[in-house]
């Protein structure tokens, strides 16, 4: 019997997925639940498991290929009939995206990411949609383009189309989608811009921007080059000797986000240090009774999330994010931790710290951090945090200044415990010490609370009274 595997929906907001690896071939045995493919999304990369057990009878889509949820992406005979294993299937009709090739050593034209053709422009009289009304923000305008058409129907998108629609002033209404069901998807939004169709202007396109004006907003690998081509002429780029390496989903998914981020917020930064004498003297005693008593590594990790926590508590409008023009202030504390991967850079979350006692800030720091890096999280262990903590201190950085992860409008920095000179009631001491800095979005958070907030942090660190034990 067949068994069709298929492009699973990893988060309620994703639509699509790109193969990043086969773990198996055409006529391996693979068991149930055996780890079968992995995948990146706009919200994590995951091992997605074998729906049966058999034999891998055919695989429909290659490696660096994007595909729609709920598409067909290998065939498993169930049987587990080993005769005469297929050979390689040819793959499947082109979806609508491949990921690129890697580039020959040709500086004048180095391959670049397909992209889909520019949708067609169709009339406001679009197929009836069954999804639900749009809600609009009551103080964010324009309304989105999506949101609800003079025609009465609906557009079938996801709130990330959306989202790029109206920063983009694309109108949805001229766009024919090409995803399942006729969605519109963030790649028909791409080709939308990259041509100038669809621009919301009484109905009319606009024409095409200027080279001379920036690039509009765009995502993923279109993006970046985007980028490359409009800063830099491409003869200075591509000379000498070089080797071009395609960027991974995933270095694409951080340029996209990142980008994005010191587009829309204001970046200011506040640096201050902290004495670490009496955090460093107490996990020295009882790091040995903590990893036996509970079977976790005592880090400095815990020290800084819970500090954290006091400062938000103190200084609510640190934990928010902005929503045109409102602020929204968030109850929950839930901490993103960035992690280093061997391709990039993820931050899962800590959901409800100011609920969790240190012991349980370890152990769920440690889980999600050896969780990302073994390809486990799930698509809601990366979502919805309200302030985020990078450690460039554990790679030797003296300190560093974080992009904000968005939607939040502060990152905290901690940098490397170093002993150094200070002064100290007028006479010098050696002391170990750590510099903290903290990136806000400057139209909600100003340098008086962004101060006050690390004056915050900087007294919880110094006169840390809380037991380990």
């Amino acid at each position: 019997m067949a068994v069709d595997v298929i492009m699973p929906q990893m988060g309620e907001s994703i639509f699509e997925g790109t193969i990043t690896k086969w773990l198996k071939k055409p006529g391996d045995k693979v068991e149930r639940d055996e780890p079968l493919f992995e995948i990146s999304t706009d919200k994590v990369d995951a091992e997605i498991p074998a729906p049966a057990a058999g034999v891998l009878k055919e695989i429909k889509i290659n490696e660096g290929q994007t595909v729609p949820i709920q598409t067909v992406v290998a065939v498993i005979d169930a049987a587990g009939s080993a005769a005469a294993a297929p050979a390689p299937a040819k793959p499947a009709a082109p979806p609508k995206q491949e990921a690129p090739a890697p580039v020959a050593a040709k500086p004048a034209a180095p391959a670049r990411t397909p992209e889909p053709a520019a949708p067609k422009s169709a009339p406001a009289a679009a197929p009836a949609q069954t999804s639900a009304p749009v809600s609009r923000p009551s103080a964010a305008p324009p309304p989105p383009p999506s949101a609800e058409p003079e025609n009465g129907k609906r557009i079938h998108s996801s709130p990330l189309v959306r989202r790029l629609a109206r920063e983009s002033n694309i109108d949805l209404t001229q766009l024919s989608g090409t995803g399942a069901g006729g969605r519109i998807s963030k790649k028909d939004i791409q080709a939308a811009i990259a041509s100038g169709a669809g621009r919301s202007s009484a109905g009319t396109a606009a024409p095409p921007v200027r080279p001379s004006a920036p690039p509009p907003p765009s995502t993923g690998a279109a993006a970046v080059q985007g980028a490359i081509e409009s800063a830099v002429p491409r003869e200075r780029i591509y000379f000498g000797q070089y080797e071009v390496q395609p960027m991974s989903v995933m270095r694409q998914k951080i340029a996209e986000h990142m980008v994005a981020s010191k587009r829309v917020s204001p970046h200011v930064y506040s640096v201050d240090e902290a004495d670490m004498s009496v955090v460093s003297a107490a996990r020295a005693k009882y790091k040995g009774e903590f990893e036996t008593r509970y079977g976790a590594k005592l880090t400095f990790m815990p020290f800084f999330m819970r500090a954290c926590v006091e400062a938000l508590r103190a200084f609510p409008s640190v934990n928010s994010s902005v929503d045109g023009t409102n602020m929204v202030l968030h109850r929950e504390i839930n901490l993103g931790i960035a992690v280093s991967l061997d391709n990039g850079l993820i931050v899962p979350v800590v959901r409800n710290a100011e609920e969790k006692n240190f012991l349980g800030l370890q152990r769920a720091v440690n889980d999600l951090a050896e969780r990302a890096r073994t390809k486990k999280l799930k698509p809601e262990e990366v979502q919805e945090g309200t302030f985020a903590i990078t450690n460039p201190g554990v790679y030797g950085g003296l300190m560093g200044l974080p992009v904000i992860s968005q939607p939040n409008v502060a990152i905290l920095g901690v940098g490397a415990i170093q002993k150094r000179v200070v002064v100290i009631d007028d006479a010098i001491a050696i002391r170990p010490m750590v510099y903290l800095t903290l990136s806000y979005d400057h139209r909600v958070v100003d340098g008086a609370t962004a101060h006050q907030f690390m004056g915050k942090l900087k007294s919880v660190l110094e006169e840390w009274n809380e037991p380990l034990i």
